[in-house]
C-alpha cells in the first residue's frame, strides 16, 4: 500500500507540478475529525486524497496555453475549464486505481460544497485557515466574519482548486503535518480578516506577509474582470473558441 501511495503521489506530482499547481496529502480522517458530520466526505479515515492548489504561475504555465488551444465552452468559466482539463488527463495515469476529484466550486442538491476547500488546505498543511476563533479580542460584534487560508509563501496569492481521492488506497501510515502558522500576532490577524472580509477586491489580504510571487498584473486584470465578461476578454465573443483538441 504504501508503494501505491508513493506511486500515486508521484505520477500526481510529474503530472500537476509543471503547471504551476502544488500537492498536498492527507488522510480523509483528518478532514472529517474537525467538521460535523453533514460535511463528512463518505469514505474510510485512512483514504489517501490530496489537495490541489494552483499557485501564481498557473496562469502562464497552465491556463494562456489552454485558452490558445483547447476548446472554451461559455456556459463554464474559462479557468473551471482549464482545472478540470488537466485533472482530468491525471486520471488517465491510473487507469488501475480509482480517482474521484472533486471541484472547489461543485454543489451538492442541497446546495452544500462538496468539500470545504479552506478546511482540507488547513488540515493537510498546504495553508493555514486563519478564522474569527483565531483572534482573542474580537472586535466585529454581531458582524459576519469569514475565515481566509495564507499559504507560507504565496500568501493569498493561490486558490484551492480540487481535491482528489483515491478511495482504494489506504495511508495508516500516513504522518500529519500543521500548517505554517505565519500570521502571528494579534494585531496582523485583525488586519488579515479586516482586509478579507471588508477590502478584498483592493488585493491587500493577499499581501499581508512577504510573498514568493504574487499574481501578474494581466492575472489580476483577469480576475477582476466579471466573470461574464471573461470571454470577451479572452477574445471569445463569439462563445466557443474551436481550435484542436489535445
Amino acid at each position: 500500500m504504501e508503494l501505491r501511495a508513493a506511486r500515486a503521489e508521484r505520477l500526481l506530482r510529474d503530472s500537476l507540478c509543471a503547471f504551476g499547481f502544488e500537492l498536498h496529502p492527507l488522510q480523509v480522517g483528518w478532514y472529517n475529525a474537525v467538521l460535523q458530520p453533514p460535511f463528512h466526505l463518505a469514505y474510510p479515515d485512512n483514504t489517501l486524497a490530496f489537495v490541489v492548489l494552483s499557485t501564481p504561475s498557473m496562469f502562464d504555465k497552465a491556463f494562456k496555453p489552454f485558452v490558445n488551444k483547447q476548446l472554451l465552452k461559455r456556459i463554464r468559466d474559462p479557468v473551471d475549464q482549464c482545472i478540470s482539463h488537466h485533472l482530468s488527463l491525471v486520471k488517465e495515469h491510473f487507469p488501475d486505481e480509482k480517482v474521484h476529484i472533486f471541484y472547489d466550486y461543485e454543489m451538492l442538491p442541497n446546495r452544500k460544497p462538496k468539500f470545504l476547500a479552506q478546511t482540507a488546505a488547513h488540515v493537510s498543511g498546504a495553508a493555514y485557515y486563519y478564522q474569527r476563533k483565531d483572534v482573542k479580542c474580537d472586535p466585529w460584534g454581531e458582524k459576519k466574519i469569514y475565515g481566509v487560508c495564507i499559504h507560507p509563501q504565496y500568501g493569498g496569492w493561490f486558490a484551492i482548486r480540487a481535491i482528489l481521492i483515491f478511495p482504494e488506497i489506504q495511508v495508516p501510515f500516513l504522518e500529519q503535518y500543521a500548517p505554517i502558522d505565519c500570521v502571528t500576532t494579534e494585531e496582523k490577524r485583525i488586519q488579515l480578516l479586516e482586509k478579507f472580509n471588508f477590502h478584498w477586491q483592493d488585493w491587500s489580504y493577499r499581501d499581508i506577509i512577504e510573498v514568493k510571487e504574487r499574481y501578474s498584473e494581466e492575472q489580476k486584470t483577469y480576475f477582476a474582470t466579471p466573470p461574464a465578461e471573461r470571454f470577451k476578454l479572452l477574445g471569445l465573443q463569439g462563445g466557443i473558441q474551436r481550435n484542436e483538441f489535445y
